[in-house]
C-alpha cells in the first residue's frame, strides 16, 4: 500500500461538483504541499435532510469525471457505499487507520467550519485532522478568525484559513439554473455539463435520479 505523509480530503454532497470546489482543492494543495487530495460524495449527509439529494451513483459519477484530468486529484466512494448517515468523525477514522503516518487536512468552507461545534464527536474530530477553511462568495475571513479562539483544543492551531481565488458558483444556485433551462457552461467542467444534462438531472418534474434524505441526524 502506497504511503502518504501529507492528505487532503475534501467532503461534500457534490450536487453537483463545480469549479468551486476544484479551484479550493487545488489551492489547498500547492498551499499545504498535499501529495493527494481526495474527494470524497457523502452517502447520507446528516445536515442535509430537508431537502432532496441526487442519487448517490450520479453524484459519484459526476465527481470522477471532474477530477480525471488531474493526478493530484482522486475519489473515494467511502460513504457512497457506507450504509446509514455520513458522519465526518467516522470517515477521518477510517482514512487515520488507513494511513496512520499521514496528516490529514479536511477541505471545506469557512461558513460550514462555523458549524463544527455542532458536529459529530469535534474534539475528537479536530484531533484526527486539521481542518481547511476556504473562502466562499461574501464570506470574510474576519468572522472566522474571531469564533476560532473558541473552538475546543485550541481551534487557532487545528484551523487553517485560506484565500482562493473568488468564484461566484453555489450548487444551489447550478441546480437552479438548470430547472430554469439557463446555460450552466463554464461553470462545471464540460464532462459534467454533459452528464447532467444527459441524465436529465435536477429538473422540475418527478425524477426518479433523485433520492429522498429523510432520515434525522445531527450536523455531520
Amino acid at each position: 500500500m502506497k504511503t502518504y505523509q501529507r492528505l487532503g480530503m475534501m467532503g461534500g454532497t457534490f450536487d453537483p461538483i463545480h469549479y468551486g470546489h476544484l479551484v479550493a482543492a487545488e489551492e489547498a494543495r500547492y498551499q499545504l504541499e498535499l501529495e493527494k487530495v481526495i474527494f470524497i460524495p457523502a452517502g447520507r449527509p446528516p445536515h442535509k435532510t430537508k431537502r432532496e439529494i441526487s442519487a448517490a451513483r450520479h453524484r459519484l459519477n459526476i465527481t470522477r469525471l471532474a477530477v480525471a484530468s488531474n493526478p493530484f486529484f482522486m475519489v473515494s466512494d467511502i460513504e457512497i457505499t457506507k450504509p446509514g448517515l455520513s458522519y465526518t468523525i467516522n470517515t477521518m477514522q477510517i482514512f487515520k487507520d488507513k494511513f496512520p503516518q499521514a496528516e490529514l487536512f479536511f477541505i471545506t468552507g469557512a461558513d460550514a467550519v462555523l458549524e463544527i461545534l455542532s458536529w459529530k464527536r469535534v474534539e475528537e474530530l479536530l484531533r484526527l485532522c486539521y481542518f481547511v477553511a476556504a473562502t466562499r462568495p461574501g464570506y470574510q475571513l474576519a468572522e472566522l478568525s474571531k469564533n476560532i479562539p473558541g473552538f475546543p483544543i485550541n481551534g487557532t492551531k487545528r484551523i487553517i484559513t485560506m484565500e482562493v481565488p473568488a468564484l461566484a458558483i453555489s450548487s444551489t444556485d447550478l441546480r437552479q439554473r438548470v430547472r430554469e433551462g439557463r446555460p450552466i457552461k463554464y461553470l462545471v467542467p464540460e464532462a459534467v455539463e454533459a452528464y447532467i444534462l444527459n441524465n436529465n438531472l435536477y429538473r422540475l418534474h418527478p425524477n426518479p435520479t433523485f433520492q429522498k434524505n429523510n432520515r434525522r441526524g445531527s450536523q455531520q
